[in-house]
């Protein structure tokens, strides 16, 4: 199978666009299939044995954001991929689904950021309407449209959206492991947080408006507990503000090793955004065995079982943040069972599995599409 895939982010941008892009390339390249990309400038030149092309992009709010461009088309023409992956398409995903239709290319969407959401959260308010529009616009080009969490269902279905399935994201299940918690450098790294024995209530993410870090201000006055917080970005200033005098590591950026040791090194996770389509973070915390605690909305509906794995907050209610972040810490027994459990809810979901099922899609559009080719092709050729 040949495959192009046309991505809003990818390295060296992190982000979760960008981590499920490739670990779909390194599958495709252990698969034996053929894979192309087409990213925002800055991008490296190949990635998994693949080439990857640059586009011109302008900055936002430290992202690069992939333009128009005319290159889209030829590049689509010359691989003459059988299917298009369009990861959170945008302006440049957009362009290349309309590519692909013109090609005859089949095209999967993979919907992956609440654009709306964001416009509603800034105060833009017809904005917001807009940005639906832009989505459905978008995503009604594509043969078919990929949806990680009921609560995205549902909102593109609410917009007229029909061709949908849902698709999940994989999890490291090695990397992020409760067994971790017996190396020593998580032990180090341990001391470090919580050097005198307080509890680690950790985040990993970035460090942006949309995920609302500031609201960890709800746990100020909370005994026996330390903040970890891991990752950078824009609200970094905002969130130091917020959280003045409170018990707080600051981790930085980790990855790979660091960020299974940081995992490992929590006893709870909280995660306090709303506009989360998916939760990625919270799969990876479930993976180590943390019970995970984060609001009612969006994707974390889907991964968060309340009272089994974690607890659900109300949304816009920073005291029942606060009332399930206490429950967890003043119950060992109930962070270790609902920790267990969070393993146990994604032992199905390894990056293998998850990829395989994206396979399925793409051989769905693939002959969906060879099927209207020849109910096409047949009363012409009866017309001979």
């Amino acid at each position: 199978m040949r495959v192009a895939l046309i991505t809003e982010s990818f390295l060296p941008t992190v982000s979760g666009v960008t981590t499920s892009v490739c670990q779909v390339l390194d599958h495709l390249a252990r698969s034996g299939h053929e894979a192309m990309v087409i990213a925002p400038t800055g991008a490296p030149a190949a990635y998994a044995g693949f080439p990857v092309h640059s586009v011109p992009a302008a900055r936002y709010r430290q992202f690069p954001v992939g333009m128009p461009s005319p290159q889209v088309h030829r590049l689509l023409a010359d691989f003459a991929p059988d299917v298009l992956h369009a990861a959170s398409p945008f302006l440049l995903g957009a362009q290349g689904i309309a590519a692909a239709n013109r090609l005859d290319i089949p095209s999967v969407a993979v919907f992956q950021t609440d654009v709306a959401g964001y416009a509603r959260r800034n105060g833009l308010g017809p904005a917001a309407a807009a940005a639906w529009r832009f989505v459905r616009w978008v995503h009604e080009g594509a043969d078919l449209t990929l949806v990680p969490s009921t609560a995205s269902m549902l909102d593109l279905r609410r917009i007229g959206l029909r061709r949908l399935d849902r698709w999940t994201r994989g999890v490291d299940l090695a990397g992020y492991h409760p067994n971790r918690r017996t190396d020593p450098a998580v032990a180090a790294l341990r001391q470090r947080l919580a050097p005198n024995g307080e509890l680690v209530v950790g985040y990993v993410g970035r460090m942006a408006p949309e995920k609302q870090v500031e609201r960890f201000r709800a746990l100020r006055g909370v005994p026996g507990i330390r903040l970890a917080l891991v990752g950078d970005g824009p609200s970094v200033p905002a969130i130091e503000r917020a959280l003045a005098g409170m018990p707080v590591s600051w981790l930085g950026r980790l990855d790979g090793a660091a960020l299974g040791r940081a995992y490992a090194a929590f006893d709870l996770f909280l995660h306090a955004g709303t506009e989360e389509t998916f939760g990625q973070t919270l799969q990876e915390a479930h993976a180590a065995g943390l019970p995970v605690v984060a609001p009612r909305a969006g994707g974390p509906i889907d991964l968060v079982a309340h009272g089994e794995n974690g607890l659900l907050f109300a949304p816009d209610d920073e005291s029942d943040l606060r009332r399930c972040v206490t429950l967890l810490t003043r119950d060992p027994a109930l962070r270790l069972r609902m920790g267990e459990a969070g393993r146990r809810s994604v032992l199905g979901r390894s990056w293998q599995n998850v990829c395989d099922q994206l396979l399925g899609h793409y051989e769905t559009v693939i002959d969906d599409r060879a099927a209207v080719r020849a109910t096409v092709a047949v009363p012409l050729s009866m017309q001979r």
